[in-house]
């Protein structure tokens, strides 16, 4: 287990649901991954990257609804800039990603 953290370390954070727009090969990056751009509502369009190729598709990703932490720095990866961190959990060495039962508005805060 992590370090303990308060409640006002937690809700520094913030969580939010968007729905990936478009997906793109990012050739560039070390190891493989995908270019997303997503789609949170009032909160604007974001863009990321994630190394998920290995179980999905770039079909599988257009319109999913997933969770990202959108109040991090951007974080430059080769020749791109990553607006927000796409969450998932590691299964079987592979990134799954963490997204909605139901859908719901973009821009919507997890809590």
């Amino acid at each position: 287990m992590s370090t303990t953290i308060s409640y006002e370390d937690f809700s520094k954070l913030d969580l939010r649901i968007g729905t990936i727009v478009e997906v793109s090969n990012f050739e560039e990056a070390y190891k493989p991954a995908y270019k997303l751009t997503i789609d949170f509502g009032d909160l604007g369009i974001k863009k990321s990257s994630a190394q998920i190729t290995s179980i999905y598709s770039e079909d599988d990703l257009l319109n999913k609804q997933i969770v990202a932490n959108i109040n991090f720095p951007n974080k430059q990866i080769a020749n791109f800039f990553s607006q927000c961190l796409v969450l998932g959990v590691i299964g079987d060495s592979k990134v799954i990603l963490l997204s909605t039962e139901h859908s719901v508005p973009n821009g919507t805060r997890v809590c």
